[in-house]
C-alpha cells in the first residue's frame, strides 16, 4: 500500500481528488460500491451499465402485482459487512430474517424426501446415529459413517477435495446423499470439486486434532456457537446465516444508487462499453449508446448486462484517470484484452449458467409448507437442483402474495447446463411446475400457475472450487500491475455480497490512494 506523505493537507487532497475522473464499467453492487468509495473523497465518477437496470445479480420482477426478488434474495451475515452497509444506507428497519422451517433433501434412494439433518457442516453429520441422519443413510450407511470414529486421522498433509475426504472417512452415502445436495445447491458444484479448506475452514485441522471427521464437525460447531452466543447466553447456530430486506434485495440497489447520485456520481444505463484503452497515464473508454426501440417493448430485466440492441446511435469516448471494471468475468477479460494480456492467455474458466424460474401459484396445498422453506436434490435424481418456497421462507413475501404462493426453482450447475436452456418460456414454466410438484410432494396442476418469470444468470465460478483461489489471485495480480486499473466483482472476490462488498471497497481504496499519492 502506498504511504501517505506527512505534509499532505486536506485542502490539497480535496483539490487533487477533484481533478481525477474514474469510470466504473458495470452497475452491479461491486461497481456501485467502488463508485461510492471514489466519490466519497471528491473524485468525479461515471458509472456505465449496459442493461437498462442497475443491480447485476440482484433483480426485481413483478408477478401479477407482486414485486419480489428474481435474483439474489438474501445476504450472508458473516463478517457483518453487508449489514453495516445496510445500516449506513438507512435500511435497518427493513432487515428481516428467514422464517424457521428448515430445508429438505429430495431424491434419496429408497426414501424419497426427508428433512435435511441439523447439526452438521455442509451436510457432514456430527452424529451419524442421529435420527434424521439415519433416515437418509439407512443403517448400512450409518455404520459405514461410524467407521470414521475408529479410522486413523490424516496426520501428514490433508485432503484437498471435500468429496474425497467425506467418502474416504464416512462413505459414499454421506457424500452423495447429504453433502452433494448441499454443494450442488449452494455452490453449483460437485463435492469432489470443492476445496475443503475454502468451503469448511479449519475442518482438516480439526480432523487431525480430534481424530475423526464427525468429531471435527462437532468441534467446529461448538467453537462457532461459543463465539456467536447471544446476550442471554443462547448459542446461535453456526453456518451460513442469512438476512434479507422486506420488499426485496433490490432495495439495497436503489439505496446505493440514490446514495452515489447524491455524491455527484453520474450513473448511465443502456450504455455498453466497447473498448477500454490506455495511453501513457490516460484511459479512454468507448461507449455505445443504443437507439431507443419503442416497438420492442420493455427490456427483459433478466438479460445479461452485455446483451444490448445492435443499433448504435453514436460512439462516445470518455477520458479518465482510472477505470474500474465491475462486470462478469467473460466481459472483463474481453474488455481488458488490450491492456492486460495475461487475462487473455489465462486458462478459460467455464462458469455455470443458472436459470431460476419463479412461479406464482394458486395452490392451497402449499399452505402447510410441506417441505419447509426449500428443497435440495440428490444429484441425478431430479432435473432441478434446488427449490425455494419463498412464501414459507420470508414473511414479507407471504404478506405480499396474499393467499397465493411463490416458489423459485433453480436449474443448472458446474459442468451441467440448465435443463431449461433450450426451452421456450412456456415449456420452462411447465418443467418448473412439474419439478416443484415432485420436490414438494403435492399436486400442482398447470392451471395453478398464475404467473411466472424466467431469469438467466452466468454465475461466477465459486471460490470454493479447487484451484479457483490461485486463478483469482493470478488475475488480480495481472490487473493490479496496470496503473490506474481495478477490477471488482464475484469472479475475483467470490460469490455473495459478504465477499463482493468488502473486496470492492479494498480495491477502490487501493485505486484512489494510487491516484492521490503517486
Amino acid at each position: 500500500m502506498t504511504s501517505e506523505p506527512a505534509s499532505a493537507e486536506p485542502a490539497d487532497l480535496a483539490a487533487r481528488a477533484a481533478e481525477k475522473h474514474v469510470v466504473v464499467v458495470g452497475g452491479g453492487i461491486g461497481g456501485l460500491i467502488a463508485a461510492r468509495e471514489c466519490a466519497k473523497v471528491g473524485m468525479r465518477v461515471t458509472v456505465l451499465e449496459a442493461s437498462d437496470e442497475l443491480g447485476g445479480a440482484i433483480r426485481r420482477v413483478e408477478l401479477d402485482g407482486v414485486v419480489i426478488d428474481a435474483g439474489a434474495e438474501s445476504y450472508a451475515t458473516r463478517g457483518g459487512v453487508v449489514r453495516a452497509l445496510v445500516d449506513e444506507l438507512g435500511l435497518t428497519d427493513r432487515v428481516v430474517a428467514p422464517r424457521p422451517g428448515g430445508a429438505w433433501v429430495a431424491g434419496v434412494p429408497g426414501v424419497g424426501a426427508a428433512p435435511l439433518p441439523v447439526g452438521g457442516i455442509l451436510g457432514i453429520p456430527a452424529n451419524p446415529f442421529q435420527e434424521d441422519v439415519r433416515r437418509i443413510l439407512g443403517w448400512s450407511g450409518v455404520w459405514r459413517a461410524y467407521l470414521d470414529r475408529v479410522r486413523p486421522p490424516l496426520t501428514i498433509g490433508h485432503q484437498l477435495s471435500l468429496g474425497r475426504l467425506v467418502a474416504s472417512r464416512m462413505g459414499d452415502k454421506v457424500r452423495d446423499r447429504l453433502v452433494a445436495p448441499v454443494t450442488t445447491g449452494v455452490y453449483s458444484a460437485s463435492p469432489d470439486d470443492v476445496d475443503t479448506d475454502v468451503a469448511a475452514p479449519g475442518l482438516n485441522a480439526a480432523l487431525t486434532r480430534v481424530g475423526s471427521l464427525s468429531g471435527a464437525v462437532q468441534a467446529l460447531r461448538q467453537d462457532a456457537a461459543s463465539r456467536t452466543a447471544g446476550p442471554a447466553g443462547a448459542a446461535k447456530a453456526p453456518g451460513a446465516a442469512v438476512e434479507g430486506l422486506a420488499g426485496g434485495m433490490i432495495g439495497l440497489v436503489d439505496a446505493l444508487a440514490a446514495d452515489v447520485r447524491g455524491l455527484g456520481v453520474e450513473v448511465r444505463t443502456g450504455a455498453r462499453v466497447r473498448t477500454v484503452r490506455r495511453a501513457d497515464d490516460t484511459w479512454t473508454v468507448d461507449v455505445e449508446l443504443p437507439v431507443p426501440d419503442t416497438a420492442a417493448g420493455p427490456a427483459d430485466p433478466s438479460a445479461h448486462s452485455a446483451d444490448v440492441v445492435d443499433a448504435v446511435d453514436e460512439l462516445e469516448e470518455l477520458v479518465a484517470d482510472a477505470v474500474v471494471v465491475a462486470t462478469s468475468e467473460s466481459v472483463a477479460r474481453a474488455l481488458l484484452a488490450g491492456v492486460v494480456p495475461a487475462l487473455v492467455s489465462a486458462d478459460a474458466v467455464v462458469s455455470p449458467e443458472i436459470e431460476i424460474v419463479t412461479l406464482l401459484l394458486d395452490a392451497p396445498e402449499l399452505d402447510a409448507a410441506p417441505r419447509g422453506t426449500g428443497v435440495l436434490t440428490v444429484p441425478g435424481s431430479h432435473t432441478a437442483k434446488a427449490l425455494t418456497h419463498s412464501t414459507a421462507k420470508w414473511a414479507w413475501v407471504r404478506e405480499a402474495a396474499g393467499a397465493r404462493h411463490i416458489v423459485r426453482v433453480s436449474f443448472g450447475s458446474q459442468g451441467e447446463p440448465a435443463a431449461t436452456a433450450d426451452l421456450d418460456d412456456d415449456a420452462a414454466t411447465d418443467l418448473a411446475r412439474s419439478e416443484a410438484a415432485t420436490m414438494l410432494g403435492v399436486p400442482l396442476r398447470p392451471e395453478s400457475v398464475v404467473a411466472s418469470h424466467r431469469g438467466r444468470f452466468v454465475q461466477s465460478q465459486p471460490a470454493s472450487i479447487i484451484g479457483s483461489g490461485e486463478r483469482r489471485a493470478a488475475a488480480r495480480a495481472a490487473v493490479q500491475a496496470v496503473p490506474g486499473l481495478a477490477a471488482v466483482g464475484a469472479w475475483l472476490a467470490g460469490t455473495g455480497l459478504a465477499q463482493v462488498v468488502p473486496d470492492a471497497r479494498e480495491e477502490a481504496d487501493r485505486l484512489r490512494r494510487a491516484l492521490l499519492w503517486e
